[in-house]
């Protein structure tokens, strides 16, 4: 029996059309009437709180209300809070785009400013068939997707999304783009490693771009961890064998870490880790190769803001950039929206690299990241779990089938709720993207809730699990 709805919950069902939820039953799992932030806490209309564990759909790196990310947006807002970025141009986005270079030591050397994370995969996927017909190669607009994986809900990003409850009933608006196999590493066959898995999707790849490369513009890919999916995880070695190809035949390689970037994987950007031994050095070019290891276009949003505010971008290589230089307008690109490069978000990012640089975060997550590991170990022997695995600040586990039961995202969601988490599983997958503020206390307590969290669900009775509602898409 649902307790009765407070007035906020009642009027947010009455007008609010929330994400990713089914609002014909949204009443029998009602929003959580959320009204105060403070660090991984967050506190209800009752006082209660709830440890946010999925750092509010992965963007909150620092926990709620961070008093330094407040005080730059306070200060920003005082002086420019925004002014087109069209004729105009300001110090918190030239700022950040030259540190977010610096960081690819300088490879990627131009930003283009955006919203949300999709809006960043439709401007890449436009530069890069762009970009080959300013250099009278139009053929090539064709577009290379893993199965599984996942670039945002507009038309472009979901032409290369293979999530079906997203994709499938907006199938027959969208373009047509070749997949290919994941190398997400649970489909290692017996003996195999997950180099090995990686090797025979590289191989997969290959074949598609011998037979089509004067016809494909780029290839897209989530770099390490194939989000939506269920946290699918893959070795680096795919990284370094896609960007060999992609160099050997022509075509862009498109690295969306719009989930897995600002350290989510234990680097600042997942693809540093398609780095070989002795390119220490960022941007450092490969032995005899014809570029470095970074991807030729790099889509960014989520934690870059810190959760604070709507921003994504695109970093491309210079060669990129300048196939649009010209007199012709025609050939420059003609994207646009009101709030591109709004000055108040890239102040928040800003302050979010200050952050990583003053905290050392990338070091003290691995020292988090161990913690939380050993805490969670039990779970890798219970005959109810499959592939409990972990990469950076990432940690999921399957519940094997059997186990689940009817509507298993939602129960353990509700059941999580009870014990102060805000947790959100995908399918039988579940995650924890917890917030960079995790200490030798908060973890074993936080995977001390999860496992209970777990009992909880799997003991519940099949009665009570087939009156559960339907659960919403992750």
């Amino acid at each position: 029996m649902h307790q009765a709805l407070s007035d906020l919950q009642q009027r947010s069902l009455t007008h609010v059309w929330h994400p990713c939820t089914q609002m014909q039953r949204a009443a029998q799992m009602p929003p959580l009437p959320i009204v105060r932030g403070q660090g991984p806490w967050l506190f209800d209309e009752d006082g209660r709180r709830y440890f946010d564990a999925i750092s509010s759909w992965w963007v909150n790196l620092f926990g709620h209300a961070d008093a330094r990310i407040n005080a730059a947006i306070k200060d920003q807002l005082d002086t420019l809070p925004h002014v087109m970025l069209a004729g105009c141009t300001h110090r918190p986005a030239v700022e950040l785009a030259e540190r977010l270079s610096a960081l690819t030591g300088g490879v990627l050397g131009h930003c283009f400013f955006a919203s949300d994370g999709a809006s960043a995969v439709e401007i890449a996927l436009k530069m890069s068939f762009h970009h080959w017909r300013n250099l009278g190669r139009p053929a090539k607009q064709e577009f290379v997707c893993l199965r599984q994986g996942y670039h945002g809900e507009t038309l472009g990003a979901l032409a290369v999304t293979d999530v079906q409850v997203f994709r499938d009933a907006y199938d027959p608006l969208l373009m047509r783009a070749h997949q290919v196999m994941s190398p997400d590493a649970r489909q290692a066959l017996p003996g195999e490693s997950a180099a090995d898995v990686a090797q025979r999707a590289a191989a997969e790849l290959e074949a598609l771009l011998a037979a089509r490369h004067e016809h494909i513009a780029a290839l897209i890919l989530e770099p390490l961890v194939q989000g939506a999916t269920g946290m699918a995880m893959h070795d680096a070695t795919y990284l370094r064998s896609a960007r060999a190809l992609c160099d050997r035949y022509e075509v862009h390689l498109i690295a969306d870490e719009i989930a897995v970037g600002c350290g989510r994987t234990g680097t600042f950007f997942a693809f540093e880790q398609a780095a070989l031994p002795g390119e220490a050095e960022r941007g450092a070019p490969r032995s005899g190769g014809p570029t470095s290891f970074w991807p030729d276009l790099l889509c960014l949003s989520k934690g870059i803001s810190g959760g604070y505010l709507p921003l994504s971008l695109v970093l491309s290589r210079d060669a990129i950039y300048q196939a649009f230089l010209d007199d012709d307008v025609a050939r420059g690109f003609l994207h646009s929206h009101s709030y591109t490069g709004n000055a108040l978000a890239c102040r928040a990012a800003l302050a979010v690299l200050d952050r990583f640089e003053e905290d050392q975060v990338l070091q003290r997550n691995r020292e988090r990241a161990a913690v939380l590991t050993a805490a969670l170990a039990p779970l890798a022997a219970d005959p109810r779990v499959e592939h409990f695995r972990q990469r950076g600040m990432i940690w999921a586990f399957d519940v094997r089938e059997p186990f689940a039961g009817p509507r298993f995202a939602e129960r353990f969601h509700l059941a999580g709720r009870e014990r102060e988490l805000l947790i959100r599983p995908i399918g039988g997958t579940v995650y924890l993207m917890p917030p960079y503020v995790l200490d030798d206390e908060l973890s074993p307590w936080l995977a001390g809730r999860v496992m209970a969290t777990l009992d909880d669900v799997l003991n519940q009775s099949p009665a009570d699990a087939d009156r559960a509602p339907e659960p919403p898409t992750a």
